[in-house]
């Protein structure tokens, strides 16, 4: 019958399970990231994303959302995920911020054959020793490694006298491979350098007075941390009041956060990351011009770095997506659309490219930036940040098939800076 097709055409959608953190401590970070995502996905539906993104929706169809909650441990998260695929029957799932979440979906993801944007975790073993042969799982984002090698980097440049390094971070995976990582960064860099204090606080500690006074007592010139979310953001406000970044340099890996929720408050004089070139280390475009001043306009704050990782993860789906379809209407078979992915160059929302080159084309690689945090702009309602410096993504990321600390202690081979 003439028009029936049409109209189930019209009626079908593409269904994605956003996880994010939206309680607790990391829900500092994950309600940006849900917003961000909200502000993709309406501005899709409605085909106001200028190009390469204009086609309404994902391949014209209309995107319906289903937002879950991350907090709660991984058990749960396996709970829901699977609730999510055989229940809300979602075609996809983009998601998770903390690396043990990570870790404990992706073999579930290649178990049920569903395609997982792991969009924002930064382990670098998610796909070195967890799930080694993706073909379900993608990460449309870095790993942490850069992370690590930029701030060594920056630090170097920036402090050329430095002597001694201390760090603060979580003990699980997160915190304890990204100091691993640091101090092999900072090595091969500077040979001579020291590490005075290694100190590692419970995941889901928010109170850190007994190791904010170990380092006072015996400062270094640096300290480093890889805490995010709410971590950072109560680390900076109790070394704050105890003087401690009066005696040390603070480097927060993940610390444009601590700009995103405390504004004036942050400390000053800190460096920090923003897991990628987010936030204000975002380079003008057309679409990031524009997502710019969409963020603004919705939620009157700038956009966080959390907002901008959301957004990536949507458009590497969407580029796949409409890759593999080739022009043809309606949904596309998943595996057609992870082929698609694998590989791929996509533009994001920050102006920058993100490569799908690492892990057989299942992560990504881009750019990172670094800057020094110089206080509140009143008057534009922003962060000064200066001294800001952009590295090459081959600069601060491991060749494919290189495991990242095996590289870094070769002393970066093959990096391009």
């Amino acid at each position: 019958m003439p028009g029936v097709a049409d109209t189930a055409s019209a009626q079908e959608k593409i269904k994605i399970g956003f996880v994010f953190f939206l309680s607790g401590p990391g829900a500092t970070y994950g309600t940006y990231a849900r917003d961000g995502a909200k502000l993709i996905v309406e501005a899709l539906n409605a085909g106001k994303v200028p190009a390469p993104y204009d086609k309404v929706g994902i391949n014209g169809l209309q995107i319906e959302p289903i937002f879950v909650d991350e907090a709660g441990g991984a058990q749960k998260q396996l709970a829901e995920y699977r609730r999510l695929v055989e229940r809300e029957q979602v075609d996809m799932v983009i998601g998770y911020n903390s690396s043990v979440e990570c870790n404990a979906i992706a073999p579930v993801a290649e178990e049920l054959r569903v395609l997982t944007n792991f969009f924002h975790c930064g382990n670098p073993q998610l796909f070195e020793e967890v799930v080694t042969k993706p073909e379900y799982s993608f990460r449309t984002a870095p790993h942490g490694t850069m992370d690590q090698v930029a701030a060594a980097r920056y630090i170097v440049e920036k402090m050329p006298n430095v002597k001694t390094v201390a760090g603060l971070n979580q003990d699980n995976s997160w915190g304890q491979d990204n100091w691993v990582e640091f101090k092999a960064a900072m090595l091969a860099l500077k040979p001579d350098i020291k590490f005075t204090a290694e100190k590692f606080s419970a995941p889901g500690a928010g109170e850190y007075g007994a190791e904010i006074s170990s380092l006072l007592s015996t400062p270094a010139d640096v300290i480093y941390s890889s805490f995010w979310g709410g971590y950072v953001d109560a680390l900076a406000l109790q070394a704050k009041v105890r003087g401690l970044p009066e005696k040390s340099k603070m480097v927060l890996s993940v610390g444009s956060g601590t700009v995103d929720s405390l504004g004036e408050n942050a400390i000053v004089g800190s460096i920090l990351g923003a897991r990628g070139p987010h936030g204000y280390f975002a380079k003008s475009s057309p679409l990031s011009d524009w997502f710019l001043k969409e963020y603004q306009a919705a939620y009157k704050r700038f956009p966080p770095m959390g907002a901008y990782a959301a957004a990536q993860g949507i458009f590497g789906i969407k580029a796949a997506y409409e890759k593999t379809a080739s022009g043809k209407p309606g949904k596309q078979g998943t595996e057609a659309v992870v082929a698609a992915l694998r590989g791929l160059t996509f533009e994001t929302a920050n102006g920058y490219p993100i490569s799908m080159v690492l892990a057989n084309g299942h992560q990504g690689i881009q750019v990172t930036a670094y800057g020094t945090f110089g206080g509140w702009d009143k008057v534009k309602d922003a962060a000064i940040m200066s001294d800001v410096r952009v590295y090459p993504a081959e600069c601060v990321n491991p060749p494919n098939g290189v495991r990242a600390v095996d590289w870094i202690k070769s002393g970066f081979k093959g990096a391009k800076c």
